[in-house]
């Protein structure tokens, strides 16, 4: 009988060891191998993620219109009438000692701003108000019209017209000077009622015609600006609502003169009026009008428009100490800088003479 020899116990477990070692890092490679194609996978996916977002991105970026600007009322911006430019315009130094707080002057026949301080600025703005009540009043209105006086009109506080006979229908012509001349909150209350049939309406158009306009500093709160809460503008916007205005000529027939007399059903038949603006009354060369404003947190104000030689400016001051020796500085500025560039461009267009032959 053949004996089978003997296994030391020792080898024995020396081989289970060395089997079990083996295994093991069998097990670690596959886990290995299995961690590096799960991590591939995972990158393989992010980047196809991030791909496809940029992609999503780039098409949303590309198909949604950007948001058109708006109004301080929230309402769409229109195209500005007049389109202020810096470019080519000739420069225009004016040693002011106390600058108005916001300030531009403007060619109205082309756009160019001559000088210009703080323009887009939002300030509350008084009686300059009425400029839009001016224009909303002549856009809906006709020469021949009629508008009730009501006890709101009446009863308005500030500057007035006065006389306005209470319940009886009046020359809206009339009421149209007095809202101009000697800025009349009681006119600028009457018109507005008989073109919208109550305030907020009025206001609400007021505030829909600035966004057509494209005047981005404008909010409107009342016909009149004797209330400044919520109502205040920019002489950028000024100067292009000038522009409009001054094209009116019901508006430019009365803001132009000094003193007016209207037909008007009081003692004597006629309403006499008086203008205060200080160019007008200065009888300052050319002037057209236009408007004048004040309260404690508008200060003095003014938009002064005057024509020579085929060419009209505008001049809007904000909150100046001196209004009116300001705006004549400016425009007595503006009009020699543009009559010299006149000048310069005649003398450089000239054709050059030919020698006389002998």
């Amino acid at each position: 009988m053949t004996q089978t020899p003997l296994i030391d116990p020792r080898s024995r477990r020396a081989r289970d060891r060395a089997r079990r070692r083996r295994r093991l890092r069998r097990q670690r490679a596959i886990a290995a191998a299995g961690a590096l194609v799960a991590l591939l996978v995972v990158a393989l996916g992010a980047h196809s993620v991030m791909s496809a977002g940029r992609r999503t991105d780039a098409t949303r970026t590309t198909a949604a219109p950007a948001l058109p600007a708006r109004s301080p009322h929230g309402l769409p911006l229109g195209r500005p009438p007049l389109r202020l430019r810096t470019s080519g315009a000739p420069a225009v130094n004016v040693a002011l000692t106390s600058p108005p707080r916001g300030g531009v002057l403007v060619n109205l026949s082309s756009g160019q701003v001559l000088w210009s301080h703080d323009a887009t600025t939002r300030m509350p703005i008084a009686s300059l108000t009425k400029m839009m009540t001016a224009l909303l009043v002549v856009q809906h209105t006709t020469r021949a019209g009629r508008a009730l006086v009501t006890r709101a009109a009446v009863e308005q506080q500030g500057s007035k017209v006065g006389e306005l006979p209470l319940g009886r229908r009046v020359p809206v012509q009339a009421l149209l000077a007095g809202l101009l001349l000697p800025s009349g909150n009681d006119a600028a209350i009457a018109l507005a009622q008989d073109v919208a049939g109550t305030i907020p309406r009025f206001v609400a158009m007021m505030n829909a015609r600035a966004a057509a306009l494209g005047m981005a500093c404008t909010r409107y709160a009342f016909p009149s600006g004797f209330v400044d809460t919520d109502n205040y503008s920019c002489a950028d916007d000024l100067a292009e609502l000038a522009s409009v205005d001054i094209r009116q000529p019901r508006i430019e027939a009365f803001s132009r003169l000094a003193t007016v007399a209207v037909p008007f059903p009081i003692k004597g038949g006629r309403l006499f009026l008086n203008n205060n603006n200080p160019l007008v009354l200065a009888g300052y060369p050319g002037i057209t009008g236009l408007k004048t404003g004040y309260t404690l947190a508008a200060g003095e104000c003014l938009v002064a428009t005057a024509r020579r030689d085929g060419v009209s400016l505008a001049v809007v001051l904000l909150h100046s100490p001196n209004p009116a020796l300001q705006a004549k500085a400016l425009l007595d500025a503006g009009f020699a800088a543009i009559s010299q560039q006149h000048r310069r461009d005649r003398s450089s267009t000239a054709p050059t003479p030919t020698a006389a032959k002998e």
